[in-house]
């Protein structure tokens, strides 16, 4: 059950720019006429709720000390807590699947996704599942197939983080000691078994190929991680895997618009104004116009800075910014029902102060999901 209000006074996104008229909102959706009682929220901005489409931050809540402490439950309320601090009402938590082991290997795969099933319910941001699949773990895909299937993992997006050109020299890949450390292996039999993986790669293609022939026919959508080069991304669109995550290259952001392809990019990277590895500037490829959507990535706070930060560098105005933390990224995932402020959709909504654009209310399907400040004596008065 959802709040039962109107909000007048504020400035209002909506879906064709600014307006100044009333939101009103009950049981849990946005609605055309004026229901409960009516809040004054003169001087603040009203905007769509942000939807993360990739975010991996959730780590430090789940394991905030390798080896040393586990926090499931709570961490998932940590989480939530964090995501709607930051104005977060969708939040797709990006889990690994791989032979990397540690936070990325199967076993604490399970663990996140057991504790979203535990809380999702009962906490108000929507939290989804992202499955980030290496493609050389050949021997646990069953096993990956299998818990997409248990858990109605709907997102799958593929990666490859073996140190190909290295292992072909038959040398040891930098930071393999630190590495190996981190999965609580040896860091000889670290690198072993990253030779044993680089030497079946041959097998991989096929098995990519029936893997996602099944996952298409299921329904699941599927992208690709850090494409370089047309050729990649056409690899993997035609395995039917539609979008492209944080291509690496001007080369492959362009190829993947050329062929209708979704374009997702880091909104840390737009903070920066560089990527911290090296790789092609978000800042350059949304001028470009090859961005649908900003994701957290690793850190949370980024998706709205990044927005603004767009707007400050005249890359956008402010609603076509916005909506790549909102109406792109709920297009993206399928999503119809959020990401616009509109009669129908869910009641999902944050309040900012225009002059510092720091986020005081989050209301996700319509429930108080964060509110600091003076803007908390408006709803409680």
């Amino acid at each position: 059950m959802g709040l039962e209000i109107s909000l007048s006074g504020a400035r209002v996104m909506r879906a064709d720019g600014w307006d100044a008229g009333p939101l009103h909102m009950a049981e849990g959706q946005i609605v055309d006429a004026p229901t409960g009682r009516t809040i004054d929220l003169s001087g603040f901005d009203v905007l769509p709720g942000i939807v993360d489409i990739h975010g991996d931050g959730f780590e430090r809540h789940m394991a905030p000390r390798r080896g040393a402490l586990r926090e499931r439950d709570a961490g998932m309320v940590a989480c939530a807590a964090e995501f709607a601090a930051n104005g977060i009402t969708t939040a797709t938590l990006a889990q690994f699947w791989s032979w990397e082991g540690g936070l990325r290997g199967p076993e604490f795969a399970r663990e996140v996704f057991t504790s979203v099933k535990v809380m999702r319910d009962s906490v108000p941001i929507d939290m989804r599942l992202q499955l980030r699949l290496e493609t050389h773990f050949l021997d646990e895909l069953a096993a990956a197939e299998a818990i997409i299937e248990e858990f109605g993992i709907s997102y799958v997006v593929f990666n490859d983080h073996l140190p190909h050109a290295r292992l072909a020299e038959g040398r040891k890949p930098p930071r393999l000691t630190g590495q190996a450390l981190k999965s609580r292996r040896n860091p000889e039999d670290y690198f072993k078994l990253l030779l044993d993986l680089h030497s079946r790669r041959a097998e991989v293609p096929a098995a990519m190929d029936a893997l996602t022939r099944r996952l298409v026919a299921n329904g699941v959508t599927m992208g690709s991680h850090d494409d370089r080069t047309a050729a990649q991304r056409a690899e993997w669109r035609n395995r039917g895997a539609r979008v492209s995550e944080f291509p690496e290259t001007l080369e492959a952001a362009q190829a993947a618009r050329d062929a209708g392809d979704f374009i997702v990019l880091g909104a840390p990277n737009v903070v920066r104004g560089a990527s911290h590895a090296g790789n092609a500037s978000a800042q350059d490829l949304i001028a470009a116009g090859l961005c649908d959507a900003l994701a957290s990535d690793y850190h949370y706070p980024s998706p709205a800075r990044a927005a603004w930060r767009c707007v400050e560098l005249g890359l956008l105005d402010d609603c076509a910014a916005w909506r790549l933390v909102s109406a792109g990224p709920a297009c993206g995932l399928g999503l119809e029902d959020r990401g616009v402020l509109e009669a129908g959709r869910r009641a999902d909504l944050i309040v900012m102060e225009p002059e510092t654009r720091r986020i005081v209310a989050t209301i996700a399907g319509g429930q108080v999901a964060w509110m600091s400040g003076a803007v908390a004596a408006r709803f409680v008065g």
